[in-house]
């Protein structure tokens, strides 16, 4: 019989997060979302996105909060859908949003309307 502490531990997209350092955080979402997108989501630099991976530097606490939200809305898509469509989805006008991006809902603050969304994409396939 196994032992519940032996197995492997598999953290939710919220789980993953909370606990993730930021630089993994922003790592995902370059991957996923490419820098420049990363910038534009958090209104910084693409070389502000470049610190941030390497640990050179933090995010300030507004945009590490919005780093934290889409990098759990990626995780929450990307347990159906790969990286280009989570990147075509983060980029597109959406209907669930008023016709805007999720990327613009995020920047203007409206994370529940972007995770609903999300809900809806990955329920909807």
């Amino acid at each position: 019989m196994t032992n519940v502490m032996d197995r492997p531990i598999r953290r939710s997209a919220h789980g993953q997060a909370v606990v993730a350092a930021i630089p993994e955080v922003v790592s995902r979402l370059r991957t996923v979302l490419g820098r420049d997108v990363v910038a534009v989501l958090t209104a910084r630099t693409p070389r502000a996105v470049t610190r941030w991976v390497a640990g050179d530097a933090e995010p300030p606490a507004r945009e590490e909060d919005l780093l934290r939200d889409a990098f759990q809305i990626a995780q929450v898509l990307s347990e159906v859908e790969p990286d280009e469509v989570i990147r075509a989805w983060f980029m597109g006008m959406n209907p669930q949003l008023g016709d805007e991006s999720p990327v613009e809902a995020l920047r203007e603050g409206r994370v529940r309307d972007a995770m609903a969304a999300a809900r809806a994409f990955v329920n909807a396939g």
